[in-house]
């Protein structure tokens, strides 16, 4: 199995919301480091599973969208918590239609919210 992995970091605002979190109640910013991994048995004709630079176009234009944004104000978030749970699942979807992997595998979004704390979401193709 070949794995490719491109990470980036980013800081987004987000308040916590349908329960007592305290002081995540209220907008607060974090800064985000996103991993996204594809897992493959599969190699393109050029010997990649995907080009990196397809990759990290792709987590660009992502992260770009997000990168200073109110989470909760996105329509992505809408009658959600914007937990890194929920984050991460919305990334690996928005990731996958803009790469194609060969062959059949699985993208994995992790996203991490500080130094010590993250939420994984995986996605099969093929």
């Amino acid at each position: 199995m070949y794995t490719v992995a491109v990470t980036q970091d980013f800081i987004a605002n987000h308040y916590l919301i349908g329960g007592d979190w305290g002081d995540e109640n209220h907008p607060h910013a974090h800064q985000y480091v996103l991993e996204v991994r594809i897992e493959s048995d599969t190699l393109n004709e050029h010997g990649y599973l995907v080009d990196i630079v397809e990759i990290e176009a792709a987590l660009k234009q992502e992260v770009d969208y997000f990168r200073d944004s109110m989470l909760n104000d996105t329509p992505e978030f809408a009658g959600l918590n914007p937990s890194i749970e929920h984050f991460s699942r919305i990334l690996n979807d928005k990731l996958m239609a803009g790469i194609t992997p060969p062959g059949a595998g699985s993208l994995t979004v992790k996203l991490w919210e500080n130094d010590s704390c993250w939420a994984a979401y995986q996605q099969s193709f093929g």
